[in-house]
């Protein structure tokens, strides 16, 4: 794990942190890649910042992770594909939730972790984008999105808790709802529920144990995807790498 300030001092604010944090990602973008597009509000600068480099010349395709991303990069201008028309992706640069030491991540706030998670897993290398607020040494303070069918969700729900009981863990499950007060749907046509555990001891064993419960669409903890992060803070942007 190595890391390197940025010799630019950057604003406090925090929009502005995300947005530098894409911006260094752009180094890493090279004419011809394919890339996917992640999801989100530091993603979404990424996504800007590379749309004014496409007007300026740059040759890359793009796979968006929601239809939010979508409409943006059609606004920007950067050509889209689907993983049905191309096999793997050279890289892939989207945000996250949460990050631990071991690079491993909580995403889905934004209700976009299955088609993040399938993008990130079929692309050769994912960078991570974030504010240094979202580095934790343990996931679990922000609460974990569980991707789940409608369905039997009773059901799903005890079996969920389960798993955090055989892992050691407990929490409460909150099913999410959009701002509208309805149950949040997304893109798959799927519910998540939110599980607030507060500390999450074993990440690899829960993300495992989740996994094999019917009724789980997908979870949000990304484990071995991420090889880069870009933290952007106060005193500069830390680049960490995976082992």
């Amino acid at each position: 794990m190595s890391a390197r300030p940025a010799k630019d001092r950057l604003p406090v604010n925090s929009d502005e942190l995300k947005r530098q944090a894409a911006a260094r990602a752009l180094d890493f973008v090279q004419n011809g890649m394919k890339l996917g597009l992640g999801t989100g509000s530091t993603a979404k600068h990424f996504v800007e910042l590379l749309g004014a480099r496409v007007q300026g010349g740059l040759d890359v395709i793009g796979v968006p992770t929601s239809e939010v991303t979508r409409e943006d990069a059609i606004r920007c201008g950067i050509r889209l594909t689907t993983l049905d028309e191309i096999d793997r992706l050279d890289l892939t640069v989207d945000g996250a939730d949460e990050i631990d030491p071991a690079l491993n991540l909580i995403k889905g706030g934004g209700g976009a972790l299955l088609r993040e998670k399938i993008v990130a897993a079929a692309s050769d290398r994912m960078i991570v984008i974030a504010d240094e607020t979202k580095w934790v040494e343990t996931l679990g303070r922000f609460p974990l999105p569980i991707e789940v069918i409608p369905f039997g969700l009773a059901a799903t729900r005890r079996a969920v808790e389960k798993a955090f009981s055989d892992c050691g863990i407990s929490g409460q499950l909150d099913l999410r709802k959009g701002r509208d007060g309805h149950v949040f749907v997304t893109d798959g046509g799927h519910w998540i529920v939110d599980a607030h555990l507060g500390r999450i001891p074993d990440a690899p064993r829960l993300a495992q144990s989740l996994r094999l419960i019917p009724g789980v669409v997908e979870h949000g903890l990304f484990i071995g995807l991420a090889g880069t992060a870009m933290l952007a803070g106060a005193q500069g942007i830390r680049v960490v790498e995976r082992r």
